[in-house]
Parts: structure tokens; sequence; C-alpha cells
């Protein structure tokens, strides 16, 4: 049998193998999707993924394949974490180990070049994998107040007055609460992912690519107090239905728009300041 034959064979075989044990793991991963709006991005992860790897088929065409053992070394500390994982109930670690696998599968059947090729690929995959909570709360918590004191600043700065007590803003006609989902992660999260894929199509350059999904983080977070600033502000005025149902899905959405306008401000201003070469396309593989 050609040595390819024998490559792609046993390529298959992991891959089947991989499905079959991680299969608990990917159904738990769809379920999170589904459910979590804060991880609703993570079915494009993975297409997203695929055609990132895609894009490189011609590099890996070229390299010659030098299976490294080290590979299969990654492979089994990968259905470890996966065994860890799962007796203790650790989801994350079961998650972060089919990732873990695929790398070391790929090192294993076709060596270095080829791993050095589809790293920014098989990382990707690694926005598909909800934060542990305990990280999750560590992020949230200190979002609503932040999200809070700007609130308050901007409804102050209004005209209107107010009192902040936490999260909590209380108004003359109504008090409003900074909960967790009006936090900013989900739209931090989402903007992050966004601005990962946004910076990798519209510039090769690695610097420019770092600096564009920098700035989605304090651009989310500065659009989500301008959100609860403008949800205090409708209250004062409307009373507190402005501050449910339609407006306020209504303006999450109006808000996730505008910061990414922000962002595309931001890479026009990056291009303008400093012009890239044309020597390569826009998103060519890195």
């Amino acid at each position: 049998m050609p040595t390819d034959t024998k490559r792609l064979t046993a390529a298959g075989l992991l891959v089947a193998a991989a499905v079959w044990v991680y299969w608990p793991v990917l159904k738990r991963l769809v379920d999170a999707w589904t459910n979590d709006g804060n991880y609703s991005h993570g079915f494009l992860i993975f297409p997203l993924a695929a055609y990132f790897a895609w894009e490189r088929r011609d590099k890996l065409a070229g390299i010659r394949p030098q299976p490294s053992y080290v590979g299969l070394a990654i492979f089994a500390g990968s259905l470890f974490l996966l065994l860890a994982g799962t007796l203790g109930s650790e989801m994350f670690i079961t998650r972060v180990s089919l990732v873990g696998a695929i790398a070391g599968a790929v090192l294993f059947l076709y060596g270095w070049a080829a791993m050095k090729v589809l790293a920014f690929p098989i990382a990707f995959l690694l926005l598909m994998i909800p934060i542990p909570a305990i990280i999750f709360n560590q992020i949230a918590f200190p979002l609503q107040l932040f999200a809070s004191r700007v609130g308050e600043s901007a409804i102050t700065t209004a005209g209107i007055p107010v009192l902040r007590e936490g999260n909590v803003l209380i108004l003359a006609n109504t008090s409003l609460e900074v909960a967790e989902a009006c936090s900013g992660i989900r739209s931090l999260v989402s903007l992050v992912t966004l601005g990962i894929v946004f910076a990798y199509f519209t510039d090769t350059r690695l610097w420019v690519r770092l600096l564009i999904v920098a700035s989605t983080v304090p651009v989310a977070i500065l659009a989500n107090g301008a959100r609860v600033a403008g949800t205090g502000i409708a209250a004062h005025w409307y009373g507190e239905a402005a501050a449910q149902g339609f407006f306020h899905e209504f303006s999450g959405w109006a808000v996730f728009v505008v910061a990414f306008m922000m962002i595309l401000l931001i890479q026009r201003l990056i291009v303008r300041m400093a012009p890239a070469s044309a020597a390569r396309p826009a998103g060519a593989a890195i």
C-alpha cells in the first residue's frame, strides 16, 4: 500500500476513533451553544476553522510529511485529560482535550511543518469552548460594576438624578439592575471572535491583526456601558417598560452593530496610518 494511502487511512481511522470517543463531549458542546446565548457563536467556529485549513491546502501539499512521535504523546495526553475531565465532571478540560487530540493527530501523522501551517486553524477552535464558570464569574462581575458606573456617570451628565448601589441604578421612578446578562460579557466574547475573523481577512500583518483584536475588548466594554446609560435614560423618560422586552433586546443588537462599526473605523485608521504593501492579499494564510 502506498505511503500516502496508508497515511490517509490512518488519518481516517483517527478521525473516526476521535468522533466516537468524543461524541458525548461534542453533544454537550452543541447543547451549550444552543442554550447559552454567551456562546451561540460556537456554531460558526468549526466551519471557519475548516475554511482556514482549506485555505492552506497549497502549502500543505508542498510539505513532505515527517511524522513525530511527540504528536502521539500529545494525543495520548489529550485522551488522559478527557478521562480525568469525565471522572471529575469538568467539561472545560474534556473540551480542551478535543483540540489537543486534533493537534496531536496532525503532528503525529504529518509532522512539525504541517503543524506550523495549521496552528492558527487549530488554535481558532478554542473559541468554541465556553469559559469555565469560575473564570466567567470573575470577568462578569467587574464588568457589571463598570457598566453601572458608566451608566451612572452618563445619566448624571444628562441631568437625571440617579443613585448607584453596587450594580443597581436607582432612578426616581424605577430601579435598574445591571445583571450578569447585561454585564457585556456576551458581546465581549462575540466581538472578540468577530474581531479575530475580521482582522484575519482584512490585513496580513500580524501586529495589525493583534491590534484590531485587542481593540475589541475596550470597544465592547464601553459600548455596553453606553447601552446601560441609554437604558437608564429611556427608563427615566418612558418608564420601566423601556428597559424590558423589545427595546432591551433591540438595544443589545444595536450596540453590537455600533461596536463592530467602531472596530471597522479602527481598522481603517490603522491602514491609513500604516498602509500595507500589496505583496499578499488580505486573508492570506500565516
